[in-house]
């Protein structure tokens, strides 16, 4: 009820425009420095810890001993060899079921460094630069910016275990949660290579961009190739209540609207479909959709179980705790292999029916039980586990991706949409990075969309396609700032998928759509320049030379009360 009393007061307010200026510079740290200013904070960890304590549940800590490459303990033995570019590191046990290792580097650590870390899965506007905190959880990777450089520190993409750093003036932790649900992992004989630690020393008045991007390839040594996404998404304009013909009126837009040469655009059908009445038959949708040269795409929850499922197929309902709302959300369980079949035959059914992108999501949720923005220091609650007991969580994510990527084939476009991003890396041809944006509250794709596109950029093309979602066109959200986000994804190269409500869709609505998909199909690069200092930044650079400064703000400025 607060937006919408805010809409009413808004209502006839307008975003201002956005200038454009003669190209600067990508921003980096030394534009503030002072001249004399050599301080050198890169910190080194590709070297033994100064102690590892292995848990076998958060009340169970022990300290390892150390004996040249291995520290053992309590039925474990982690295996630790420097390498010149690489940490790995490696768990082995066959007594005991650990949760977590810590592992600790004694290391003085400037005052004044900003900090930059990840997130669980998506971002939920939260991304930014901050002083220390040591208590911050910084999931898989975090960046460190003086006045000079930025450097990068994190874990391998494809990691063994659910990994996060922390960062104090005394030090840095690397925690490695390698439960099986909220339980212990039973490994047996097995060695586990829980994560591969890599470093990057950046350069002293290097593009920070360029430096984040760098150290995001070398987290992934094979991301997806490079692939160009854009089109339409019927969900913020129709929120599941869609049809068939719908889709098709969709489907003649894209063809009206897209360039004449170059990649063809998509038709993404999101939930909803499942009404037979309103889609009776998919495939020949499908067909109709490719028959206006337009590809098709679906969305899927392969995760999600009928009522009917037998219950030794489902997870279960304690990975929600003491939430009894959730009691009907029924899952499959990956690790059982029945239900595993059952996942991936979504997924070669909609391939069957023409669909040449797949759009999966809820896994994280369906599976750990929390929203990324819940997980905090712990991606699961305790007290629970899969039926196999023998692979880590981190394991089993990656392995559902791996399976889903081989149910499609090569040829078949994926995207992840609440999957984890670090082990979905290599897999997916793109990947949601942040939580929902609005085609009813412009201030949720302020603080949605705008943040996770400025602050997980380093991750495009290095990891896969990043998708900061998509651009509603409405009549219940100002066009003076989606006309922005549509500009800005455009210029961006990520993908571009707009929800074009057909009251909205005036002539300068569709002019601005033509010329953001020539703008998307033509490949650019971009930069946020004010990303240090603001949370959803306004000032951006697009190469070869070209600036803008985009006003995010209604008049009446941010929304304090939730959205």
């Amino acid at each position: 009820m607060q937006s919408l009393t805010r809409r009413q007061i808004i209502e006839g307010l307008a975003c201002s425009g956005f200038a454009v200026s003669p190209g600067a510079n990508f921003f980096h740290p030394s534009q503030t420095a002072g001249s004399g200013s050599k301080t050198v904070t890169f910190l080194d960890i590709l070297r033994a810890p100064d102690f590892v304590i292995a848990f076998c549940g958060l009340d169970q800590p022990k300290r390892l001993s150390r004996s040249g490459t291995q520290w053992t303990g309590t039925g474990l033995l982690v295996t630790i060899i420097p390498q010149p570019d690489r940490l790995p590191i490696a768990v082995a046990t066959t007594t005991a079921r650990p949760t977590h290792i810590q592992l600790r580097w004694s290391v003085s650590v400037e005052p004044g460094l900003l900090v930059l870390g990840d997130a669980w899965e998506r971002s939920y506007g939260d991304l930014r630069w901050e002083s220390l905190v040591p208590e911050r959880v910084l999931p898989w990777y975090f960046l460190t910016a003086d006045r000079e450089s930025l450097h990068g520190y994190g874990v391998k993409t494809g990691a063994g275990a659910l990994c996060f750093w922390q960062i104090d003036p005394q030090g840095i932790s690397l925690w490695l949660n390698l439960s099986n649900g909220g339980s212990g992992v039973a490994l047996g004989e097995r060695e586990l290579l829980a994560a591969t630690v890599v470093t990057r020393q950046g350069d002293r008045g290097a593009n920070a961009l360029d430096a984040a991007r760098a150290f995001c390839r070398r987290m992934c040594d094979t991301p997806r190739p490079a692939t160009t996404i854009y089109g339409s998404n019927d969900w913020y304009y129709s929120y599941g209540r869609n049809t068939a013909a719908q889709i098709i009126r969709d489907t003649e837009l894209m063809a009206s609207l897209a360039p004449t040469r170059g990649p063809r655009p998509f038709t993404v059908i999101d939930d909803g479909w499942k009404n037979k009445e309103a889609y009776p038959d998919m495939a020949a949708l499908s067909a109709t959709i490719r028959s206006h040269n337009v590809r098709a795409g679906l969305w899927i929850r392969p995760l999600q179980a009928d009522a009917d499922t037998p219950a030794d197929l489902l997870l279960p309902n304690a990975r929600f705790g003491n939430n009894t709302s959730h009691e009907t959300n029924l899952a499959f369980d990956p690790t059982v292999p029945e239900a595993l079949e059952r996942v991936l035959a979504k997924v070669t059914q909609a391939i069957g029916w023409g669909y040449e992108l797949i759009k999966h999501d809820f896994s994280t949720y369906d599976l750990l039980g929390q929203w990324g923005f819940e997980m905090h220091a712990q991606p699961t609650l305790s007290g629970w586990s899969f039926h196999d007991r023998s692979k880590t969580n981190a394991e089993i994510l990656r392995g559902l991706y791996e399976a889903i990527r081989q149910a499609a084939g090569k040829r078949t476009l994926l995207i992840g949409c609440n999957t984890v991003g670090h082990l979905g890396a290599g897999i997916f041809d793109a990947q949601r990075i942040g939580d929902d944006v609005s085609g009813k509250i412009w201030e949720r794709t302020r603080r949605m969309g705008v943040n996770t596109l400025a602050f997980r950029l380093p991750q495009h093309r290095a990891f896969f396609a990043l998708d900061a979602d998509c651009v509603p066109i409405t009549t219940e959200t100002p066009w003076s700032c989606n006309r922005q986000w549509l500009d800005l994804v455009a210029r961006s190269g990520t993908v571009l998928l707009v929800s074009p409500q057909p009251a909205a869709m005036g002539l300068e609505q569709r002019d601005a759509v033509r010329a953001a998909f020539e703008i998307a199909t033509s490949g650019t690069e971009t930069a946020a320049i004010d990303w240090q200092s603001n949370t959803t930044p306004g000032h951006w650079q697009f190469r070869p030379g070209t600036e803008k400064n985009y006003d995010w703000y209604q008049n009446s400025g941010a929304w304090p009360f939730g959205i």
